[in-house]
């Protein structure tokens, strides 16, 4: 394993989760006690209700990221859901200190967006997203605008970062993703983007069996399912309204 990550290795204590807890109810956790990560990019890819996005907040939480998002340093709170996972989490860390870091999720952006322009106020240079007002921007710029901050050598976790971006503003993120990992930034990544997929040397985790699996770009059913539809457009529709 390569010393740099500054998330090595993860170590779920089942013991201090509740007896009765919905965590135990989803088999691919259920089965989960440690889990490496061998690559600066690491995709958790798996259908809805597979247990990734859980899992990936539990790890964001536990780093220490406030649970709707953001850096370290964002405090607040309007909803509480955070699942028990977090506290039964061991996190085991590079020596390398990251220089910045940020915890995203689509769903609660517009919560870290208005967080971000109450700190922006205090700002002596302005707004820090593309110099205008994230709630200015439209749902995708909003997104790209927050993704492009990743300036610095950090860890960056990210939840479905593809839900309000374009194709084209897809591939924009893929090859800042790309740079960044380059430079040694580390990311761990839920999505269902057949383009972010394809980031090279990623390393894509399946949460659709009963374990965590390694898969290949090819096998992942995000890639499956647009191959299919775009090579067999006319057929597969007259299927599915059949």
């Amino acid at each position: 394993m390569k010393p740099n990550k500054f998330i090595q290795t993860i170590e779920i204590d089942w013991n201090k989760i509740p007896e009765h807890s919905y965590l135990r109810n989803i088999s691919v956790l259920r089965n989960l006690k440690h889990l490496e990560f061998n690559s600066n990019i690491t995709f958790f890819a798996g259908e809805n209700g597979s247990g990734k996005s859980t899992l990936l907040e539990a790890i964001a939480v536990a780093y220490g990221f406030n649970p709707e998002g953001g850096t370290k340093n964002y405090s607040f709170e309007t909803y509480h859901d955070v699942s028990e996972l977090s506290e039964a989490i061991y996190i085991s860390k590079g020596f390398k200190k990251p220089e910045s870091g940020y915890f995203f999720r689509a769903e609660s952006f517009f919560n870290v967006a208005t967080k971000a322009e109450e700190y922006d106020a205090f700002n002596p240079n302005g707004p820090s997203y593309g110099g205008r007002s994230l709630h200015c921007q439209s749902h995708g710029e909003s997104f790209l605008s927050f993704f492009q901050t990743f300036q610095k050598q950090g860890i960056y976790i990210l939840d479905e970062p593809e839900a309000a971006l374009s194709p084209q503003r897809q591939l924009t993120l893929f090859m800042q993703i790309a740079q960044k990992a380059k430079e040694g930034s580390q990311f761990l990544i839920a999505s269902h983007s057949p383009i972010l997929l394809g980031l090279p040397e990623a390393e894509i985790l399946s949460f659709d069996g009963n374990t965590i699996e390694k898969i290949s770009y090819e096998d992942t059913e995000s890639y499956a399912i647009t191959e299919m539809f775009i090579n067999n457009r006319e057929v597969l529709i007259k299927h599915l309204l059949e």
